[in-house]
């Protein structure tokens, strides 16, 4: 499957993986640092942002890594950074434990898969998100002017949620709405987890929020399944999309994690 992928920017190849009902439009507040020291290549899950849904493509965390991967050799890039959030965190992670000679560095900000015991059955109100987002897009563009609209939508993925700019709520809502591969992908990870190797010659760097209200400490977050010499962090005032609340940390985290190897 040929996937919706853009590239900004000169440097360092990084590839930027987003979350799941999310999209590439995700990565904006980051992106225009990164764009300044990296050729910045952003890509569009299966079914969601403007890469297409196919019932025959898989959809587990292990089978979208080899797609990115094709994807981005596709670009005549054959070695190159990884940026992911959430499922795009556990996505990278796969991508380094199973295509190891393509990878040169992981920053995995708030990554699922890093739970003791797997999900066997989607998460309480997720039906209820998708339907709320597919019928608010229209509504989005004027009601997320309103403060109490934005509480609703981004106050357990964001503590700073008051703060969040209009495009980033605005992006994040149409994606949502827009996501067909959201539930096929949900299914697909479920009774899964990541518990693979990972060389240790390719820096990784995870990254989690104290308020992550979305992957919570307590049985989201599993250090023993990360790699032994994985970097941890954990950052303050900060929820699921460290790259909206903590953005330039991030920045700084990702510029010392690819710097280690440069």
């Amino acid at each position: 499957m040929k996937l919706a992928v853009e590239s900004h920017g000169n440097g360092e190849p990084l590839v930027l993986i987003h979350g799941l009902g999310s999209a590439a439009t995700a990565w904006k507040p980051l992106t225009k640092l990164l764009v300044n020291d990296f050729q910045v290549i952003t890509v569009d899950l299966p079914g969601h942002g403007n890469s297409p849904f196919s019932l025959n493509q898989p959809m587990d965390p292990t089978s979208l890594a080899k797609l990115v991967v094709k994807n981005v050799k596709g670009l005549g890039i054959e070695k190159f950074n990884l940026i992911g959030n959430s499922l795009g965190g556990w996505i990278a992670l796969e991508m380094a434990a199973n295509h190891e000679e393509n990878i040169k560095s992981v920053v995995a900000l708030a990554p699922a898969g890093l739970w003791l015991t797997p999900f066997t059955s989607r998460y309480p109100g997720e039906v209820a998100l998708r339907v709320i987002a597919g019928g608010a897009n229209k509504l989005a563009p004027s009601v997320l002017n309103y403060s109490w609209a934005k509480k609703i939508g981004f106050e357990t993925v964001s503590p700073k949620w008051r703060d969040l700019d209009y495009e980033v709520c605005l992006d994040a809502t149409n994606a949502m709405a827009k996501s067909l591969g959201y539930f096929p992908t949900w299914d697909a990870l479920l009774g899964k987890r990541f518990d693979k190797k990972i060389n240790k010659d390719i820096p990784i760097t995870i990254i989690f929020g104290d308020t992550d209200h979305t992957l919570p400490e307590k049985t989201c977050q599993e250090r023993s399944l990360a790699p032994d010499h994985a970097k941890w962090l954990i950052l303050s005032n900060t929820g699921h999309a460290p790259m909206w609340d903590s953005t330039d940390q991030v920045y700084a985290e990702v510029m010392s994690t690819v710097g280690s190897i440069l």
